[in-house]
């Protein structure tokens, strides 16, 4: 997407969202639109994240963008973990706490990706890999406040082959029960556990309506923007 899709898309999205309650929108554009994306949306209902970030704030990291950076640009939240930075970029776990441990230090909500690969899930290895990436990617935290977990099955990730409701449900409620009880988390920190598996306008509704579905963390769909609208819309509907 270039600076001036980019920003007209900003334009609409304000413009959509003005007045609109019950619902919170964060956008992730890539590096190079966070400005020009910030300076629109500023004052506006829509949030703002960096898609990936470095856990040092100074130093010599030729290429890497810090939260300090991102939060100078105005970014609330930032992913962390996202299945693309796993399988390409072989982040580890051990990384992937490092962020997040930096982000929630700097005032910065993270959003921690999980979830398996096929391969994982015809071995039967769902529940494990979950488990562990939770464990050692959230190792050593004190609270759920200013984080959010997105499942995210990379079998689902534009493949055309979605995962049911029932399936996310059940990994969703095992999440919980990973936190709440495996992790010692206290339930009063309120989890906000998120989907993202090709989530569209013609499966959003039915998944967004589960109870244990807290919201959607939206790829391919959310470059077009009516079809962008469609999901935030159908959010809110009863």
């Amino acid at each position: 997407m270039l600076t001036s899709q980019a920003c007209d898309m900003a334009r609409l999205l304000v413009d959509r969202l003005s007045g609109v309650e019950g619902v919170e929108v964060v956008i992730a554009p890539p590096f190079t639109l966070l400005h020009p994306v910030s300076q629109i949306i500023k004052g506006s209902r829509l949030g703002l994240a960096g898609q990936n970030f470095y856990f040092e704030n100074k130093g010599a990291y030729t290429g890497e963008v810090s939260l300090e950076m991102l939060r100078d640009v105005g970014c609330d939240f930032a992913l962390i973990g996202h299945s693309e930075r796993r399988q390409l970029f072989k982040e580890s776990d051990e990384a992937i706490n490092k962020k997040v441990h930096h982000a929630i230090q700097m005032g910065i909500t993270a959003v921690v990706c999980v979830g398996e690969t096929l391969e994982q899930r015809k071995a039967g290895a769902t529940l494990n890999v979950i488990e562990t990436q939770l464990s050692k990617g959230l190792a050593g935290l004190s609270d759920l406040s200013r984080l959010a977990i997105a499942y995210e099955p990379v079998w689902a990730i534009g493949t055309g082959v979605n995962a049911t409701p029932e399936q996310v449900v059940d990994i969703h409620t095992f999440i919980r029960k990973c936190l709440f009880e495996s992790l010692g988390f206290s339930e009063k920190a309120g989890a906000r556990i998120l989907y993202g598996g090709s989530v569209n306008p013609e499966n959003s509704k039915q998944l967004l309506q589960e109870e244990q579905i807290d919201g959607a963390l939206v790829g391919g769909a959310s470059l077009n923007f009516e079809s962008f609208c469609a999901i935030i819309n159908s959010s809110l509907e009863p």
